[in-house]
């Protein structure tokens, strides 16, 4: 059986019990390594995994995401395919039940890597996209999660940004030797409306090239931006022939010390070595491949 491998994640924060988390992220692998054995795409995979994380509102995406400043849902996803480079993206998305397939839309029924807001969501149902209304994306504990902060910066006190990101990614190699990463996320809570974050941006919170790695992040996504950490973990990989393990502890060093960003990534090299790290008390991920079971990592 030739290798094969796939990391997920569900972000550096828990808004559940443990137990629940670790049921949706072993369930989410096993299904992506079904597919991966039957000998789907990486791409493939990393986009229907990240569509169940996405629908699971225990994660800080699609459904049960973060809440705006005004109590609006607006969602970031990117997807890149390894062997072309190829790479869609959407910011500042509303009404999109799976930001991660319209990121792929992006990528393969329009001339663009990247659209945002509005255009985005004409682009959307220009390709036959279902508008959902705002209810459907915003939970009872979002809402509170949302009063909560807004009560505390009322207050001056301390805030944690870190407690509850649940940014989701993945990154797959696949029987054929072609990586695919994917991220998405409702982005921080009380945000800006328009703000975006790193996970739609191709080199700082998503990226893949088979010469190098698939790369998936979360955290606060502003440290990713400032140190392109997606594109600089690559870099380790190609230029001083570290493989995914040891670009990743690198990578969070260097996010770390270089400009004090918080989160963690997960990546999968051009020979299909799993890695992962964070500078933060959890990061939700597991991984699985042809030679092992799905292992829990939180």
């Amino acid at each position: 059986m030739k290798k094969f491998s796939l990391m997920v994640h569900g972000g550096i924060g828990m808004i559940a019990d443990r137990a629940f988390c670790q049921e949706a992220i072993r369930d989410i692998l096993q299904q992506g390594r079904r597919r991966l054995e039957e000998g789907d795409s990486a791409l493939d995979v990393v986009e229907y995994c990240t569509t169940l994380l996405e629908d699971n509102e225990l994660f800080n995406a699609g459904r049960g995401s973060a809440l705006t400043t005004e109590g609006h849902v607006e969602n970031d996803a990117a997807i890149m395919e390894g062997s072309t480079m190829n790479a869609g993206a959407v910011a500042a998305v509303s009404g999109i039940k799976n930001p991660i397939v319209l990121a792929r839309a992006v990528m393969e029924k329009s001339e663009h890597v990247m659209l945002a807001g509005a255009g985005a969501e004409k682009f959307a149902q220009s390709c036959g996209f279902e508008i959902y209304p705002r209810e459907y994306f915003v939970i009872e504990y979002r809402k509170k999660q949302l009063e909560t902060k807004q009560a505390k910066i009322a207050a001056a006190a301390h805030i944690d940004d870190t407690t509850n990101m649940g940014t989701v990614g993945a990154v797959a190699y696949d029987r054929a030797g072609n990586l695919a990463a994917a991220t998405s996320t409702g982005g921080r809570v009380n945000k800006k409306s328009g703000r975006v974050g790193d996970s739609p941006v191709v080199g700082a919170g998503v990226f893949a090239d088979n010469d190098t790695c698939a790369f998936s992040s979360t955290g606060v996504g502003e440290g990713f931006l400032r140190t392109a950490l997606g594109a600089y973990t690559a870099s380790l990989i190609r230029h001083r022939g570290m493989d995914a393990p040891t670009a990743a502890a690198q990578a969070v060093v260097y996010l770390t010390e270089r400009v004090g960003g918080r989160g963690g990534v997960i990546v999968i090299d051009a020979h299909g070595n799993m890695g992962s790290a964070y500078t933060t008390r959890r990061m939700l991920h597991g991984s699985v491949s042809a030679d092992t079971d799905v292992e829990l990592l939180f």
